[in-house]
Parts: C-alpha cells; sequence; structure tokens
C-alpha cells in the first residue's frame, strides 16, 4: 500500500488489507473510550456487549434496540451528539425504567464526564445539548432469568413476590400482568374473586 491514502476506511479493513499484505502491524498502548467508560461508569464489568454505534435504518435499529433489550451483560454503544436524545428516547421505550444508564462523554480529555441519572428520564434531562464523543452504557437485563422464574410461579406467589417487595396492589397486577404479558385487568379480576 503505496502513496496515501484520501478516504476514510475501517479499521479493520485496513488491518485485514496489512495481513494479506504481510506487512506487519503492531498495537501500541492508548486511551479507548469504551473500556475507560466502563471501568468508571458503575455498571458490572464482568462481561459485556460492545455493540458500536446503532444502524441508521430504522428497522434495523429497531432489531437492535429489541436486541439490547434482552442482554443481560453491559451493554456499550457510541453515539453521535446530534443523536443522543433520540436513542435515549428510543431506549427509554425499550428497557425497563429500572436499568442503570451511564454517558460517558469526551473520555481521558480536557472536557471528561459521566452523566449518570435516577432512570432514562433523568438522562434525558441531564444531557441536553452536549458535545464530543459520547459513549452509552446499559445495565444488563438482570430479569431474564426472574422472569423465568416468576412465570412458574402460581398468581398468588406472584403476588406475594411483588408485596413482599413493597410495591402497592395497582402496581402489583400492572408487574404480573407485564411479566405475563397479558391484559392487567384479566389479572385483576383474578384478585377481586
Amino acid at each position: 500500500m503505496q502513496g496515501h491514502l484520501e478516504f476514510v476506511i475501517p479499521g479493520a479493513e485496513i488491518i485485514s488489507k496489512c495481513i494479506e499484505e504481510n506487512i506487519n502491524v503492531i498495537p501500541i498502548p492508548g486511551a479507548c473510550a469504551m473500556i475507560n467508560s466502563l471501568i468508571c461508569s458503575g455498571i458490572d464489568t464482568k462481561e459485556f456487549s460492545f455493540l458500536g454505534f446503532l444502524p441508521l435504518n430504522k428497522k434495523l435499529r429497531r432489531n437492535k434496540l429489541e436486541e439490547i433489550k434482552k442482554i443481560n451483560k453491559t451493554v456499550i454503544i457510541y453515539e453521535a451528539p446530534h443523536k443522543l436524545d433520540t436513542t435515549l428516547k428510543d431506549l427509554q421505550q425499550i428497557l425497563d425504567n429500572d436499568r442503570k444508564i451511564v454517558i460517558a462523554r469526551e473520555i481521558t480529555k480536557i472536557h471528561e464526564e459521566f452523566i449518570r441519572g435516577k432512570n432514562i428520564d433523568d438522562l434525558i434531562e441531564k444531557s441536553k445539548d452536549i458535545k464530543g464523543e459520547i459513549v452509552i452504557l446499559i445495565e444488563g437485563n438482570k430479569n431474564i432469568e426472574q422472569d423465568n422464574n416468576l412465570l412458574e410461579m402460581s398468581l398468588e406467589d406472584h403476588y406475594n413476590y411483588y408485596e413482599e417487595q413493597g410495591f402497592e396492589k395497582k402496581e402489583i397486577v400492572k408487574r404480573i400482568a407485564k411479566d405475563r404479558k397479558v391484559n392487567k385487568n384479566e389479572i385483576y379480576q383474578y384478585f377481586i374473586k
């Protein structure tokens, strides 16, 4: 590969071409926004899925968001600042509101910042008009195994499970209906009898 490149080529393609041409590729240590963000996020670091940027195509993007919903390990994505609000609103529609999300911005640079909130609504408000390189870290879905266990319970045990956590009747009915993917009126009617 002589001369210079006049357009941007993804790194993986350059590396593959170098390997084909028997050009030695030597990694050098440096900042990696993804890993440094994960380390400082406060979210589980044992296992993670790095998804890069979400697809631009609406259908593919929706599929990727649905995939994120089911992943039980920390998910890391990159996002452009002008798309952050849209992405957070998409995540808000897909994810349970109790999953931790951290926005890491400008990692290893002078304006490095971690934006944390109690929920996605909070993050949307706190992240208005931010600029720079953005990494979004999403806690894994801890409810996947729990969901299967809840479905094996009787309705009474399912109710007791949420009652022991301190939820009120209306919220318990709503949660059971969501867990079992049925109309909440069905659950409500069952407990009225």
